[in-house]
């Protein structure tokens, strides 16, 4: 079973928009989506909580009451867990060890910078054997200013793919609060935001739709 881990010691980063977009992405496909929420702000939960009957299902997958994170049900073909700002220790080896693909928002913040270079350097020093796929993905970038070279310049030298940048847009924030996704709307209506997730989606390698049975 496919396992996304959304990481990033940093708050406010935009986790819980690509960890509930991700999913919605999965269950465009037809499979069958669990949405883990370590995150003590329960942003995911809250949005799974929101989402209406109509769209696709995607469930919700909880921590253990001890906080720590327990393995998604039977029937469960693939699973997205957002994480918490500050994850480490043994709660961070811990969701690691289940993840397939860790996928890293970063916004071009010095602040989110730093803090990020920090938390690769441990991703790659812990990730399993190197099995594990590791990935960034610009958020909230405005292609035009200094801050998005400076981001650029950054992840040059890292050595870590960089799946693009995603724009600072309403559509993320006027479909989150209906609890849905790029992926449960019209394509026309946000179709410049569809392109800029086409890296994602070409790096999650999930294109083919599920199998019935």
């Amino acid at each position: 079973m496919p396992v996304v881990l959304v990481a990033n010691p940093k708050g406010g980063v935009g986790k819980s928009t690509l960890a509930t977009n991700i999913a919605g992405y999965m269950a465009s496909r037809g499979h069958a989506v669990m949405l883990g929420d370590i995150d003590r702000q329960q942003s995911s939960r809250l949005w799974l909580g929101l989402r209406p009957p109509q769209a696709r299902p995607i469930l919700s997958w909880e921590a253990s009451e001890d906080g720590s994170v327990v393995r998604p049900p039977r029937g469960t073909t693939h699973a997205v867990i957002d994480t918490p700002a500050g994850l480490h220790g043994s709660r961070f080896k811990e969701a690691l060890a289940l993840a397939d693909k860790v996928l890293v928002p970063l916004q071009p913040s010095i602040f989110d910078i730093y803090a990020t270079r920090d938390f690769l350097d441990k991703l790659l020093a812990n990730r399993h054997a190197g099995k594990t796929q590791i990935a960034l993905v610009g958020m909230r970038v405005d292609a035009r200013t200094l801050a998005a070279d400076r981001l650029r310049e950054f992840v040059s030298g890292l050595g870590v793919p960089v799946l693009g940048e995603l724009r600072d847009t309403q559509n993320y924030v006027q479909l989150a609060a209906r609890g849905l996704t790029l992926f449960d709307i019209a394509p026309g209506r946000v179709q410049r935001d569809l392109e800029q997730w086409q890296p994602v989606i070409d790096w999650l390698d999930l294109r083919e739709p599920a199998q019935p049975g």
